[in-house]
C-alpha cells in the first residue's frame, strides 16, 4: 500500500505538470493571437517555473533502485587528526542538517559523541523525506578539508578528514527479521544536553545483535522506550546493509568499498585556503563557493554524481 501510494503521488505530479504545460500553451497562443506583448514577462516566468518542475521530476527518474525512496540514516566519523578532524566532522554534520532543512526533510540527531575540546567524534542522524536515501547515498565516502586551522596558534594550514556512511532505513518484518533472543539490550545514563531527567535516569539504550556483533545506540529521546525503538530501527538498517553487502552487485551499488578516512580515499575536497573551492573527485564537478556548500547547498554535487552512475545502474 505504501508503494502504491508513492506511485500514485508520482503519477499525479506528472499529470499536474501536463496540465500546467497545456494551460501555458493556450496562454502563449492567445497572447500571440491578440499581440499582447505585455504578457511576455509573466509568460517567461511561468515557463521558468514549469521547466524547473519538469527538471526535478525528470531527475527523480534516476532514483529507481529498490531502496532509493527510503528514509536514510547518515553517520559522520572524524578521521585521524584529533580536534581538527572532530571540528570538521561537526561542520559536515551541520551541512547535512542544513541540506535536509532546505529540502523540507525531517532530520533528527540520534546519537552524538562529543570531542574533548571541540567538535564531534561521531554522530548519527535520521533523515526522513521522499528519496532521502536515493540522494544521500552520493555522500558516502571520505570528505577532505584544507584550511588555516583555528586551533593552531601558528596559523598553519591543516588537512582534515571525515568519513560519511549512509544506510537505507529497513522496513520492519519485511527487510529484516530479528529474533529477540539474539539481542542484548543495555541501559545507561545519557550524556550531553537533555535536561535533568535525561541526566539522572538510565534512558539511553545500546542494542547489540549477538550473531553479527552489530551495535546501535540512542540517547536523544527523553524516554527509555523511545530510545529503544529508535536504536532498533538503526540496528535493523545496519543488518540490512550487511545483507546487501553479501550480494556482489548490490555491494558495489549500495555500500561501496570500505575505506579509511585518510589520504588518497577522499570523494570530495573542500579547500578554504590558499584558494576557495569544493571539488568532487568522482565527477570533477566543482564550485568556488564553499561557504554555500557548507551551508547545505549540495544538490548540484548530488545530481552530478547520480547522473554519472546512470551507466552503472542502468
Amino acid at each position: 500500500m505504501r508503494h502504491l501510494s508513492e506511485l500514485k503521488g508520482e503519477v499525479d505530479r506528472w499529470r499536474s505538470l501536463e496540465g500546467k504545460v497545456a494551460e501555458l500553451a493556450e496562454l502563449v497562443d492567445l497572447a500571440t493571437e491578440e499581440k499582447e506583448l505585455s504578457w511576455a514577462e509573466e509568460i517567461d516566468s511561468d515557463i521558468d517555473k514549469v521547466s524547473t518542475e519538469f527538471e526535478e521530476l525528470e531527475f527523480s527518474l534516476l532514483l529507481r533502485g529498490e531502496y532509493e525512496n527510503r528514509n536514510a540514516f547518515l553517520a559522520v566519523h572524524a578521521g585521524a587528526g584529533g580536534v581538527e578532524a572532530q571540528d570538521w566532522a561537526e561542520m559536515l554534520l551541520r551541512m547535512y542538517l542544513r541540506w535536509a532543512e532546505r529540502r523540507g526533510y525531517r532530520a533528527e540527531v540520534i546519537e552524538v559523541s562529543r570531542g574533548e575540546e571541540a567538535g564531534i567524534k561521531s554522530a548519527l542522524i535520521e533523515v526522513a523525506g521522499q528519496y532521502a536515501y536515493g540522494y544521500l547515498k552520493s555522500e558516502r565516502g571520505v570528505h577532505r578539508l584544507v584550511r588555516i586551522s583555528p586551533f593552531d596558534a601558528s596559523h598553519l594550514r591543516h588537512t582534515s578528514f571525515a568519513l560519511v556512511e549512509v544506510l537505507p532505513e529497513a522496513t520492519r518484518d519485511i527487510d529484516v527479521k530479528i529474533d529477540p533472543d539474539d539481542l542484548r539490550i543495555d541501559f545507561y545514563r545519557a550524556s550531553g544536553h537533555g535536561g535533568q531527567n535525561v541526566q539522572k535516569t538510565s534512558t539511553a539504550v545500546r542494542i547489540t545483535h549477538l550473531p553479527t556483533g552489530l551495535v546501535a545506540t540512542c540517547q536523544n529521546e527523553r524516554s527509555q522506550y523511545q530510545n529503544k525503538e529508535t536504536a532498533l530501527k538503526v540496528l535493523q538498517s545496519r543488518i540490512l546493509e550487511r545483507e546487501i553487502a553479501k550480494r556482489a552487485e548490490e555491494q558495489a551499488r549500495l555500500k561501496g568499498e570500505h575505506v579509511a578516512a585518510g589520504w588518497g580515499n577522499q570523494i570530495r575536497s573542500y579547500v578554504l585556503h590558499p584558494y576557495k573551492m569544493v571539488k568532487d573527485h568522482r565527477t570533477s564537478y566543482e564550485t568556488s563557493d564553499p561557504t554555500s556548500v557548507l551551508d547545505g547547498e549540495l544538490d548540484e554535487f548530488i545530481k552530478a554524481y547520480l547522473k554519472s552512475t546512470i551507466g552503472e545502474t542502468g
